[in-house]
């Protein structure tokens, strides 16, 4: 019986070591945009999440330098290692929005630079080395909303407007060791709401299989009723009764940090960092990057389709007719093939909004 067992083994059953040991010799990359007004605690809870400091010796702008501040990108990379897993971090700041009195553009320089990464992607996936594409795609944008106030801002409004199609956006509420209980909940829901009310499409979390175990499931429940996430942030460890917290001293007690009842800092690292990360690039790749990719080949079978038309009329009687024939030919064949990848894509995307849907309908259920 042992004979049998050994000769009807094939091997395929090692596939999954094979796809791991590949992808934890490579690494992986993760892009994430941190998007809010200064003052609300962002680099902090960055530094918090994935336990480094990146952002040394850096300018804190005084009132004078804030008036006529305009919104600029800054890049911050971390290599972090752990367990043998390597990942390269790179964190994508916006200094400058929200501050200045005139806010009106704020949003411009975050949309130019998602599409700047998705046409860099484009045209490295274009070129012949595509087997070494650095992806600086933008996988997550992390928008903080201040404590004060009692839903989002017009300003919040019209950047998530212009963004939701672009990249998963995940709403955090900044200081949330400024509310209570009962102020953190109505905010959420008010929040809620304005994102309802006006069609925003922020990341949605995938639905878990039947086979994963109860203990995944009820976490899987928990994350998504803490949307959106209200997080305190802090680099400060304490020692409260022998015990080393992570957390903010006040006259009248200790925020934990990780302590769910005070923060939901921990739901957040869980999501964005243990059960999320793959996903969030898998939507970026599937959904938001093939939706930029249709629209630039929509626009080049266009282009090509002037341009044959611009040959027609040029060629003119004296032209070799042969010739025409042939670069209207290479047209027409340039145009059929950027059709069929089109068509393609768009019947991908719409089965895709059809799973969706699906998963919808399930949970109305």
């Amino acid at each position: 019986m042992s004979d049998k067992g050994e000769r009807d083994y094939i091997g395929f059953a090692t596939l999954p070591e094979q796809v791991h040991r590949k992808s934890v010799k490579r690494g992986f990359d993760f892009t994430l945009m941190v998007v809010g007004e200064s003052g609300l605690g962002k680099s902090t809870l960055i530094n918090s999440l994935f336990l480094g400091d990146l952002y040394k010796n850096r300018h804190i702008p005084d009132v004078s330098e804030r008036i006529k501040k305009t919104t600029c990108i800054e890049k911050k990379t971390m290599d972090i290692e752990e367990r043998g897993v390597k990942l390269r971090l790179t964190v994508v700041d916006t200094p400058g929005f929200g501050d200045a009195v005139n806010c009106e553009d704020s949003w411009r320089v975050c949309t130019a630079y998602i599409d700047e990464q998705f046409r860099q992607y484009f045209t490295d996936e274009s070129g012949l080395n595509r087997r070494n594409i650095q992806d600086n795609r933008v996988h997550c944008c992390l928008y903080f909303v201040p404590p004060w106030g009692h839903s989002l801002r017009q300003m919040d409004l019209e950047l998530m407007k212009r963004l939701h199609r672009k990249v998963n956006i995940v709403v955090v509420i900044a200081k949330a060791d400024t509310l209570t209980t009962t102020e953190v909940k109505k905010l959420k829901e008010g929040i809620l709401a304005d994102i309802e009310e006006h069609q925003i499409q922020m990341y949605q979390f995938p639905e878990c299989d039947s086979d994963e175990d109860d203990e995944f499931k009820q976490q899987d429940r928990e994350l998504k009723a803490s949307v959106p996430f209200a997080v305190v942030g802090s680099n400060t460890v304490l020692e409260i009764s022998g015990r080393k917290v992570r957390g903010r001293q006040y006259p009248w007690g200790v925020v934990d940090v990780e302590n769910p009842k005070h923060s939901d800092f921990v739901k957040l690292r869980t999501m964005l960092i243990s059960t999320h990360m793959q996903d969030l690039k898998d939507v970026t790749q599937d959904v938001h990057y093939e939706n930029f990719r249709a629209q630039c080949i929509s626009q080049i079978s266009q282009h090509a389709l002037r341009e044959r038309g611009k040959l027609k009329r040029d060629s003119g009687p004296t032209f070799n007719e042969n010739e025409t024939d042939r670069l209207l030919l290479q047209k027409d064949e340039e145009i059929r093939r950027m059709q069929d990848m089109l068509a393609q894509m768009q019947q991908k995307l719409k089965l895709t909004g059809q799973e969706n849907n699906k998963q919808d309908n399930l949970i109305n259920v």
